[in-house]
């Protein structure tokens, strides 16, 4: 093992240094994840903690994290975007080293091995920053008050019958996430795909009571 390690190029060294210890530390993530053992105070959590921002002792700690999203959080924007996090370097970590060390392997001269590497660890950070963000949003749409609909336009997706004889379907922007929602109506006409309607009450915990416009 000594002497294997001796043989390698400073380069290779360099690449084999960050790469095992990095994805150790993915593993232990990964595993304290599924065991549901992280906490927000620790190296290893699902609390991503956002390096290009303040500390906040009440933000919400990452997407698998103990704390609930605030209600009007919107993850539809690019402030739902969190690239520079704990996993997200940790990530780009991962697949700089090993990209790294696979082109040192197959003799790749240093100058191009480091910025390949480089890009892939980033477009790494980047893809799971973006798939964070997707899990986000469906986590946060479980934490939306629909009666903060009350008042507000929406699009008909699907035809509404008429005197509440049926349901149609439509689209609203609540609490800075785009929805989807059942909803009936009072009028005596159908309200056709593409109108704009207002909602004005609720039926049940989540259909919606709308008007046409």
């Amino acid at each position: 093992m000594l002497e294997w390690w001796n043989n390698l190029g400073l380069a290779a060294q360099i690449f084999y240094c960050i790469a095992i210890p990095s994805t150790l530390v993915l593993l232990i993530q990964t595993l304290l994840m599924f065991l549901g053992l992280s906490g927000e105070s620790d190296g290893f959590g699902d609390g991503d903690v956002d390096l290009d921002a303040d500390v906040d002792a009440d933000a919400p700690d990452g997407v698998f994290g103990n704390e609930d999203l605030p209600v009007d959080h919107d993850v539809s924007g690019l402030d739902g975007l969190r690239i520079f996090t704990v996993r997200g370097i940790i990530a780009f970590l991962v697949v700089f080293g090993w990209v790294g060390v696979v082109m040192e392997s197959l003799g790749v001269a240093l100058y191009i091995s480091v910025p390949v590497a480089f890009v892939c660890g980033a477009a790494m950070m980047i893809a799971l920053a973006f798939l964070f963000r997707g899990v986000m949003k469906l986590r946060g749409d479980g934490n939306l008050d629909n009666r903060n609909a009350i008042g507000k336009d929406a699009k008909v997706h699907l035809t509404i019958p008429p005197s509440r004889t049926g349901e149609g379907k439509v689209h609203l922007l609540l609490q800075g996430v785009y929805v989807e929602r059942e909803a009936f109506t009072d009028d005596k006409e159908p309200i056709p795909t593409g109108s704009m309607v207002t909602v004005i009450g609720l039926i049940g915990e989540n259909d919606l009571l709308v008007k046409r416009k």
